[in-house]
């Protein structure tokens, strides 16, 4: 039995805030209280007080002020001599480098931050570094590598009843199946996670759930309009809690199923604000990914082939860039797709398998 979810990386004098919380309030509650501790010169709760002012920024796309926060908090537990919000504040640096594709640094932040998070007997931060690690590396497409450790944290997490680390865990294994071409298994992790986000007010999960589950319908049963609802449901949430990055890929996979519906025009058009929402928030994965659809939405609508040539090329540069290993098989369906080089008579059909 799953508690109500709770948000771990709010403590201090912060640990009322929910899950829920709208990020614009979390930032003003963290910032109030980062103030009122470093006047005290209370360098314990300085450290607690920034990691919650970290998070909101991230989450909020604020990259600059994400990255100044964490490692003001780091500096401020170290002072303080607490092992505990030191890995906190290194759990928080390292996703954000994750989110603005800088994986070798998350491994090593994320690393760190599970050894100190062991050192210190805080066996939460432990599990949240460990489960970074594994969502980097299953971005990346290292699903062997990582495969083995989505299903030991969500074990761990199905034992403790942890609701939200159980919903996170089946997101990742789902989306894993839905890469790998095994749509009903995806579906039932995905309509799993969506109900006990939802039974745990896990409103945050419930989005990411509900996006999951409209890409799969989209694919699997060619329902466009239960895909569009499930995100319209998820978007509400989204705004409702200032989720900016959550938005934006909701805003690109809505994209993704119009295209899919050969809906050309309408998806260009939400590729096309999905692309300057990623860049206000230096989001190079997400950018990227946009660019792709972008580029074979504007490929149907009649632009010149060589220019589609060229953007692909350029997108398979910087994807391999990044660092995600399937970056160059995404291009390559693209082209094929698109008869890009191989078929002088122009694109052909649209296939199962779109954007991701």
């Amino acid at each position: 039995m799953y508690g109500k979810a709770s948000a771990p990386e709010y403590q201090g004098a912060l640990t009322t805030l929910s899950v829920n919380s709208s990020l614009v309030d979390v930032l003003a509650a963290g910032t109030e209280r980062l103030a009122a501790a470093e006047r005290a010169g209370e360098r314990a709760e300085v450290a607690r007080s920034g990691l919650a002012v970290a998070e909101a920024h991230r989450r909020l796309g604020q990259v600059r002020e994400a990255d100044l926060a964490w490692k003001a908090s780091y500096r401020a537990a170290r002072d303080a001599g607490d092992v505990g919000a030191m890995a906190w504040a290194l759990w928080s640096g390292g996703t954000l480098a994750r989110q603005r594709g800088a994986f070798p640094l998350a491994r090593r932040l994320l690393g760190l931050a599970a050894d100190l998070g062991e050192r210190g007997g805080d066996v939460v931060v432990r599990g949240y570094s460990l489960a970074g690690l594994a969502e980097t590396g299953r971005i990346q497409g290292d699903y062997e590598a990582v495969g083995r450790l989505h299903e030991q944290l969500l074990a761990e997490a199905r034992r403790r009843g942890e609701a939200r680390h159980t919903v996170w865990a089946l997101e990742g294994i789902a989306q894993m199946h839905r890469n790998s071409g095994d749509l009903d298994t995806a579906h039932a992790l995905f309509e799993e996670a969506a109900e006990i986000s939802a039974r745990a007010d896990d409103r945050r999960g419930h989005a990411w759930a509900l996006r999951g589950l409209a890409d799969v319908v989209s694919i699997r049963d060619g329902d466009t309009e239960r895909a569009l609802a499930l995100l319209s449901e998820a978007e509400t949430t989204c705004r409702a809690m200032n989720l900016t990055g959550a938005l934006a890929y909701n805003h690109k996979m809505r994209g993704n199923v119009l295209y899919r519906a050969a809906r050309y025009a309408e998806a260009r058009d939400l590729y096309e604000q999905a692309l300057a929402e990623f860049g206000a928030m230096s989001e190079p994965r997400g950018k990227a990914l946009a660019r792709l659809g972008l580029a074979k939405s504007l490929a149907r609508l009649g632009r010149d082939r060589s220019e589609t040539a060229k953007e692909l090329t350029s997108l398979a540069g910087e994807l391999e860039r990044i660092g995600l290993r399937h970056a160059r098989e995404m291009v390559d369906r693209a082209e094929q797709e698109l008869g890009i080089g191989t078929d002088p008579a122009g694109p052909r059909g649209v296939t199962a398998e779109a954007v991701r």
